[in-house]
């Protein structure tokens, strides 16, 4: 499976699941990143952390340790 971390910027890739569990979930369930959900990636910065991308309307910025946590396609 490809994580988020993996994506390119410009690319639009649907969440299948999650690696993390407690906290790190739920906060990242709390923010709207849910299965199915459809993430677009502005841009990664130079270092590759962090990660802004756009996701039910509105950017959000990610660390990668965050983003290894989420399972795309």
């Amino acid at each position: 499976m490809k994580t988020l971390k993996e994506v390119n910027p410009g690319e639009t890739v649907s969440v299948t699941a999650f690696k993390g569990v407690g906290a790190l979930r739920r906060r990242l369930m709390d923010m709207g990143i849910t299965k199915g959900t459809k993430i677009y990636v502005r841009k990664v910065a130079p270092l590759g952390d962090p990660i802004e991308i756009t996701v039910r309307g509105y950017e959000l910025s990610l660390r990668k340790a965050e983003a290894e946590n989420i399972e795309v396609i």
